[in-house]
């Protein structure tokens, strides 16, 4: 690895000077960046079953990272350094060391934009490529080659791309992942057509088409025959017969995308459709069925009112740069499919959060937004923000190719299935509605229920022949009092209601603030109707932070419950610990 680091030190110090002799580059450039260093130190906790020896005797753990980025008029280049000494609870253990996993440089000469190196990029929504970092979840998946932007007329973006996605500390020779091609194309009408640039109707039209290959390994499979043989007598006897085959695995595997959108006036409307070629893998159990995807977006928005509709519709849409990988978090994925569920502000509305289903899946999302005016009778002075949201995930609908082989079976089409069909088994399903008022100069409230349904067997094992549903009712009370220009307090109360799983929660968090530099807070979720009475636990938590410019140091001591940590469909399982937690964050 450390070979590694070097080589990549070694081409980002040799590019740099290249630009600076031919173009003066050093000459009135800007150097700007970030540093974010997360630590933990570990305690025992007999309450959670937490000893030296589950912990594996790692007292601590540290994951960090500094950015740094040169600038200068066409010119910029940056490299991000890594270290996991060790990996922090949750985290990936194959995170453990330290290194430059990313570097760039990057040129722009008229309408061309090129870029060696490391680098993130998205085609549409991503139904087809996005590659993206989420620190928080210890997701990273981007790309090492080279990236192209050219736009040769006015209106028309085209990209192409080809490189590899990082998989932790591994180079790309030693894990034997594929590399990955694409090519993305932008059209703004408005902008390519004289008579279309002062329409009022806007309307963008793009496409994608993205390309896998793997030097894909030997992999065989097994499969039980039954038989039942007839003797002279008229005896029956039964038989299983185990017979094994050898996978033809693809070498390329293709995906393309079209997309559409179009705005006009407060409306904008968003569509695109997905296709990928068979793609046997372990996520879907090895089918060699194709898979597809649609997602739509619809909103609206005028003074005081605001209208969201959203839906998905996703069928073997797993796509990854290995097709052995599997895991959670969930890492090369070439692609990324959103979810559409909301993303909640408090603790206990995210005690069951949802990832989305690679395999199959329907989805829906609808909010409303209304800003009850001011000095009306409801509204008052300050006026009432009230907002819906709806979101509902369930299975698509499969039968099997034929009578003898089951749905899903290894090196088979998998299943069959129909456009855009709905399943009979809920997958995840949210009915929230929160209102928002300032009463005076000094007091404001937030008021919130939550309605939800969470599937335990599909969201966090991976069942999906049977259901095991938790209901749970969610209420929030968030007040905040505004003593003066700096000082205010903040509380926080909170209700999880379910005679299913770990049974009810109570939370309550004050926060106060001397702005802009000081937060002061403690917490306590308390799992009180746990059934098991010695899992009645109390995760309390003590926080502090002192903030100064862009610089911010916090600490944290006290309980991390159990459970899943979710950023936009991606989860990462995070487990119960207890300690003292310090972030340093630092950008310039």
């Amino acid at each position: 690895m450390k070979k590694i680091i070097l080589i990549n030190l070694l081409l980002i110090l040799a590019i740099i000077p290249v630009f600076t002799f031919s173009q003066d580059i050093l000459s009135g450039g800007k150097v700007t960046g970030n540093v974010q260093i997360d630590g933990q130190f570990y305690s025992e906790d007999s309450k959670l079953g937490i000893s030296d020896s589950s912990l594996n005797y790692k007292k601590f753990g540290m994951n960090g990272f500094a950015n740094f980025i040169y600038t200068n008029g066409d010119f910029s280049a940056g490299m991000r350094a890594e270290g996991f000494l060790n990996p922090m609870l949750g985290f990936d253990p194959r995170y453990e060391g330290y290194g430059v996993p990313y570097w760039f440089a990057k040129y722009k000469t008229g309408s061309l934009e090129m870029t060696a190196g490391h680098f993130y990029e998205q085609f549409g929504s991503g139904l087809v490529l996005r590659s993206w970092e989420e620190w928080t979840l210890g997701y990273d998946n981007n790309i090492y080659g080279f990236n192209v932007h050219f736009s040769p007329i006015k209106g028309v973006m085209l990209k192409g791309l080809v490189g590899t996605q990082r998989y932790f500390w591994e180079p790309y020779e030693n894990s034997n992942r594929g590399i990955v091609r694409g090519f993305d194309g932008d059209f703004y009408l408005n902008d390519m057509f004289e008579s279309l640039a002062e329409s009022k109707t806007k309307i963008d039209l793009g496409g994608s088409f993205v390309s896998r290959y793997e030097k894909v390994p030997n992999l065989t499979f097994s499969r039980d025959s039954a038989y039942i043989q007839i003797n002279e007598l008229g005896d029956t006897s039964e038989w299983i017969q185990r017979t094994t085959y050898q996978y033809d695995l693809p070498y390329n595997v293709g995906s393309w995308a079209a997309r559409a959108n179009i705005a006009s006036g407060g409306f904008n409307f968003y569509l695109e459709y997905a296709q990928k070629g068979n793609d046997p893998n372990a996520t879907n159990n090895y089918i060699y069925k194709k898979g597809s995807a649609v997602y739509s977006t619809l909103s609206y928005s005028t003074k005081g009112l605001g209208l969201f509709l959203a839906t998905k519709w996703i069928d073997n849409m797993s796509y990854k740069s290995k097709l052995t990988e599997s895991g959670n978090p969930p890492m090369l994925d070439i692609n990324y499919l959103p979810a559409i569920t909301k993303e909640q502000p408090y603790s206990m509305a995210t005690v069951y959060p949802y990832a989305t289903k690679q395999n199959g899946e329907f989805g829906v999302q609808a909010q409303v937004a209304y800003n009850i005016p001011k000095n009306s009778a409801v509204g008052g002075k300050y006026g009432t923000n009230l907002t819906f949201n709806y979101s509902l995930a369930k299975s698509i609908q499969k039968d099997p190719i034929s009578a003898d082989i089951p749905v899903d079976s290894s090196g088979t089409e998998g299943y069959k299935t129909n456009f855009f069909s709905i399943g009979d088994l809920t997958y995840y399903q949210d009915f929230n509605v929160m209102a928002e008022k300032k009463f005076n100069s000094k007091v404001k409230a937030k008021l919130a229920y939550f309605n939800q349904t969470y599937n335990k067997n599909v969201i966090e094992d991976d069942i999906f022949d049977e259901e095991e549903m938790v209901h749970a009712n969610i209420g929030v009370l968030d007040l905040t009092y505004k003593f003066d220009a700096k000082n205010s307090l903040r509380m926080e109360l909170q209700g999880l209601f379910t005679k299913e799983d770990k049974g009810d929660w109570a939370a309550l968090m004050l926060e106060y603030n001397v702005s802009p530099s000081w937060f002061f807070s403690v917490q306590d979720e308390f799992n009180y109707g746990n059934p098991v009475s010695t899992d009645q636990i109390h995760y309390y938590n003590f926080s502090l932070g002192y903030n100064e410019g862009s610089n911010r140091i916090s600490l944290r001591y006290g309980r991390q419950r159990e459970g899943l940590l979710c950023v936009g469909g991606v989860c990462r399982y995070v487990p119960a610990s207890t300690g003292l937690t310090i972030t340093l964050t630092s950008s310039f």
